[in-house]
């Protein structure tokens, strides 16, 4: 018997009993914090043989408390928030979901798009304290949207905006021109979509930002910026400063820097709350996202229980198990 810690806070509640599965094939499932705090996994770590981690930092630390650990199965795409050389120089394997959420994600950004464009959230905060005004928003369609990242949530975006008659414009550093001609896309750069672009919005992995102040100095007057994907990817003090002097129309977002300690965001203060959505990482939560990426990751565990390769690894195990 195995044991599979957990630390996903949505594992498993989607429509497919995983935990049940793995209980069957004889697998212990334990359960620990999502933010994987390490005195709290205190106990369990020693006893894990694969761990499905959801968005938690996985540090040198916690791996060198898991001496049964074979893999790290990351429910999700992202593995920025694991060690990838810590777990390479221990033997331990790490994979992804690639895919699993991409949909989901791809849904709720035209989603914040629309609420941006229409003050949907503000107006219905309005409706609420008995205020039926009216803010006139703009149409999808009259619009020259950017998308800054043109991988499956990117590519998945302009299907979606394809049916509104928006123009579309991408950039990648690894663009798949086929794929941008076959969904009528421009090829660009970020600085000529923040030139041409009435709204942008960001799927690019993160690592660097994009939404600088010189970005936003150099974009389309009263311009929305949605972001569904990292929090890095804008200088948060720089968009609040262009939110409030109106150089940036509207801001939608699914996450911030901190996410559920994002209190102090300047995108947070009350005087732009008509001008920014932020909705609380659940760009990914649909039934149908967590049991794929659910499934993903318990195909990706029992293979490395098995000695098998894991299909979605970004670490690969070494041949021989753990060292």
């Amino acid at each position: 018997m195995a044991v599979v810690l957990v630390t996903s806070r949505s594992f498993g509640s989607g429509d497919a009993d995983l935990v049940r599965r793995l209980e069957e094939l004889g697998h212990e499932v334990a359960t620990g914090p999502s933010d994987h705090d390490l005195d709290a996994l205190a106990d369990l770590l020693p006893r894990a043989d694969a761990w499905i981690a959801g968005t938690g930092p996985v540090t040198a630390a916690h791996l060198d408390r898991a001496p049964r650990l074979r893999i790290v199965a990351r429910y999700g795409v992202g593995v920025e928030a694991v060690d990838l050389d810590a777990a390479r120089a221990r033997g331990i394997a790490v994979s992804n979901t690639p895919g699993a959420n991409s949909d989901a994600v791809a849904d709720h950004a035209v989603g914040l798009m629309l609420a941006a464009l229409r003050q949907i959230a503000v107006g219905d905060r309005r409706v609420r304290r008995g205020d039926w005004s009216v803010a006139r928003g703009r149409q999808l369609g009259s619009l020259s949207i950017g998308i800054v990242g043109f991988g499956r949530i990117g590519q998945g975006v302009a299907r979606r905006l394809s049916g509104f008659g928006a123009r579309l414009l991408a950039a990648d550093p690894f663009l798949d021109e086929a794929a941008a001609e076959r969904l009528g896309v421009e090829p660009a750069d970020p600085e000529r979509i923040a030139r041409e672009c009435d709204l942008v919005t960001l799927h690019a992995p993160g690592g660097s930002p994009v939404v600088t102040a010189d970005w936003l100095a150099a974009s389309r007057p009263g311009a929305v910026v949605v972001n569904t994907a990292r929090p890095d990817l804008v200088d948060e003090a720089a968009l609040a400063a262009a939110l409030r002097d109106g150089r940036v129309g509207a801001f939608a977002a699914d996450t911030l820097a901190g996410d559920t300690r994002a209190d102090g965001s300047p995108l947070l203060s009350d005087e732009l709350a008509d001008r920014v959505t932020v909705t609380p990482h659940l760009g990914a939560q649909t039934v149908e996202a967590v049991d794929n990426m659910g499934e993903g990751a318990v195909r990706n565990a029992l293979a490395a229980l098995e000695g098998s390769a894991p299909p979605d690894a970004v670490v690969p195990a070494p041949q021989g198990g753990r060292r």
